[in-house]
């Protein structure tokens, strides 16, 4: 459909929910005081998400439901800076603070002067502009001259608005930053994958914005803060505070512990007081930022061709600390990875007892020579995590012990090794390890397995703890009394949904039940392969190495895993129980999906008009069809749509035949089937 055959009341009511959305996202993500509760919101963006798929051309770039791209940035475009992103002189001195006043009012030749003192965000710097209120490009700072246009992923900071309040022409700069609970989140999981942590909240950010794809930068919930208006003359401003006051009016979040200061002395005690109180923040700072006030003296003052002369950063002191190794564990995650930690002689890092810190890998160990005796300096990873900075070499005396990996997992005593040539982490590689029980239990219960509704993660713990589980087909020998002795918050009627999912759960597709199992590398594409393959989970377990490689998508390292996984003594008791207990391990005649498309193997390359690329894969397997990742000869089509990648010159050179979409809307012929998806 068009913009001229949507019904007026229709444009309008978009119009007015796009305005009910954006209040409400200023309300909760700008002042932290939401006045609906998370369902009434999630309705209101419902209702316009239903809109803009029954009229496609009513969606906007600036509309609140595109705060996720769709699509992967192939790569970013370098943009000019309208005036250059100067970094600022530092100092840790409260003497030099001083020296920096008297510069200023020598140089103004005043003997007074005021200061606005903010907090310094450990985060990214970035620019934002706006023409005529909407939100058109997002720049990173890059070197100051240039930067990366990050537009598609600044959209996904709830906090920096789509649209402005005001229909104007501006230039705005500030800091994303990442949140602490989040940096807390991801660097958990990248340990448990074996991945070193973001060492600071600014790498984890300015990782997470060089991401190419959207969807993963907006699961990140960055923040923002913005203080900058470039050429802020022209909107009636004079100075720093009027400034902030103005941006926050236009709809931007700007950070409330700012300083308005009648000397440097204000200053110092602001920096003193977010210096004990920093912990309490949930954001990272470190330090403040003094700023000459009136932008009459700042132009007076100017700046060098690196910094401003009439700012300074007065950073906060460091976290570090020195102390000794005086052994060596290693930690074993819900995934299997193995952790080396070094246990420490305690030290006072930052106001807390530090006697731990991660080592990260067993590469980490090796590429910074760290060894058991050796004296260390130990950081706190944005305030948080100690961790094994450097090693001070000059105090070895001889006796420090060189640190191997082990050869079996501390817990089990299982195979120690890496899933693949490419991993840096070593892991336990026995699939039924009690350390990895409750991870196994998650995959296996997980909406993309066997999607067993009610058993979430505290649930599972609980399951664990009490020990009334050991592998994952013990969840199919529970009983009433059992779930009962759990304790509080379990009734009867929590019971009998979670045995009633139990139940349902025993017919449940095969490839779905292989994708649970947690082979390792054998995700929800490769389970299909398997299931369609073998179509039953014994035929699968006697399968060899050589018979599972030659299947097209089942490499060596994926046929390894899967024979390894099913030759373990405790795989075969698991198959056993889920057995016994009447989960079907086979594919049924009629659970193979049949369509007008049976048969046929597809690769889709580029952006489609009507659908994502995961809607036409969707689509395709419904009537029967197979999706790859790659064209080969035995690919039957490749769907193309708008910039094709590579995809398009392979299947030209191997002679695939080509298709475009509206082809495809041909094959499959039948409209309901179509609609079916949506």
């Amino acid at each position: 459909m068009n913009g001229k055959s949507i019904p007026k009341d229709v444009l309008e009511k978009a119009e007015k929910l796009r305005k009910e959305i954006e209040y409400h996202n200023y309300r909760y993500y700008v002042l932290a005081d939401p006045v609906i509760s998370d369902q009434e919101y999630d309705r209101l963006v419902h209702e316009l998400i239903q809109l803009e798929k029954k009229y496609p051309s009513l969606v906007t770039p600036n509309s609140p439901t595109q705060r996720v791209g769709g699509t992967v940035i192939q790569q970013f475009k370098s943009v000019r800076h309208s005036k250059a992103m100067l970094s600022l002189d530092n100092t840790y001195s409260e003497s030099q603070i001083r020296d920096f006043d008297r510069k200023v009012k020598k140089t103004l030749g005043i003997h007074s002067v005021k200061f606005v003192s903010e907090l310094k965000i450990d985060g990214v710097s970035v620019a934002l502009r706006y023409e005529k209120g909407i939100l058109k490009v997002g720049i990173s700072r890059g070197d100051g001259t240039r930067g990366d246009d990050i537009t598609e992923n600044i959209k996904t900071v709830r906090s920096i608005p789509l649209r402005l309040k005001e229909r104007i022409d501006v230039e705005v700069r500030g800091e994303v930053f990442m949140p602490v609970g989040e940096f807390k989140r991801i660097n958990k999981e990248r340990q448990e994958n074996g991945e070193v942590p973001f060492a600071n909240p600014r790498n984890a950010t300015a990782g997470t914005l060089r991401q190419l794809d959207p969807k993963i930068v907006s699961k990140r919930r960055l923040d923002s803060f913005l203080y900058h208006v470039v050429d802020a003359s022209e909107y009636g401003l004079s100075n720093q505070w009027e400034t902030l006051q103005w941006l926050k009016s236009i709809g931007f979040k700007v950070n409330p512990h700012s300083k308005l200061c009648e000397s440097i002395d204000e200053a110092i005690e602001h920096w003193k007081h977010w210096s004990e109180n920093r912990k309490n923040l949930n954001y990272w700072v470190d330090g403040t930022v003094v700023k000459v006030n009136d932008f009459h003296y700042q132009k007076l003052l100017g700046e060098t061709s690196k910094s401003p002369r009439w700012a300074i950063s007065f950073k906060f002191p460091s976290e570090q600390g020195t102390t000794q190794i005086v052994d060596i564990t290693v930690q074993v995650g819900r995934t299997g990875v193995l952790t080396p930690v070094a246990e420490l002689k305690p030290t006072e890092i930052d106001g807390t007892l530090v006697k731990r810190a991660s080592l990260h890998n067993y590469d980490y160990i090796s590429q910074k020579d760290i060894k058991i005796g050796d004296w260390v300096f130990v950081e706190k990873a944005g305030g948080i995590i100690p961790q094994v900075i450097s090693v001070i070499k000059d105090k070895r005396n001889g006796t420090e012990k060189t640190i191997s990996p082990p050869s079996k997992c501390p817990v089990c005593g299982g195979k120690v090794g890496k899933l693949h040539s490419e991993e840096v982490a070593l892991r336990c590689l026995n699939p039924h390890c009690p350390a990895k029980l409750k991870r196994a239990i998650e995959t296996f219960v997980s909406r993309g397995a066997l999607d067993i509704r009610g058993m979430g993660s505290k649930f599972i713990n609980r399951m664990v703890d009490a020990g009334i589980v050991s592998d994952i087909a013990d969840i199919f020998h529970l009983d009433p009394f059992t779930l009962l002795s759990l304790g509080s918050g379990i009734g009867n009627k929590t019971v009998s949904n979670l045995l009633k999912e139990i139940e349902k759960a025993k017919d449940t597709p095969l490839s779905r039940l292989i994708a649970g199992l947690g082979i390792p590398l054998v995700g929800e594409k490769t389970a299909k392969i398997l299931a369609e393959k073998f179509k039953n989970l014994l035929s699968l377990a006697e399968a060899d190495f050589d018979t599972l490689q030659k299947i097209e998508g089942i490499g060596p390292e994926i046929a390894r895993n899967v024979v390894e996984y099913f030759s373990n003594p405790k795989t075969q008791e698991v198959i056993g129980k889920l057995k016994k207990a009447g989960v079907r391990l086979f594919e049924t005649e009629n659970s193979a999906k049949q369509g007008n498309l049976s048969g046929l193997r597809f690769a889709v390359s580029g952006v489609l008009k009507s659908m994502s690329r995961n809607q036409a894969k969707e689509l395709i397997e419904s009537l029967g069809g197979v999706v790859t990742s790659s064209v080969s000869r035995n690919t039957d089509y490749l769907l193309v749509g708008k910039k094709p990648g590579s995809k398009l010159s392979k299947a030209q050179e191997l002679g695939v035949k080509i298709i475009s979409e509206e082809d495809f809307m041909k094959m499959i012929k039948k409209e309901d089937q179509q609609k079916s998806l949506f």
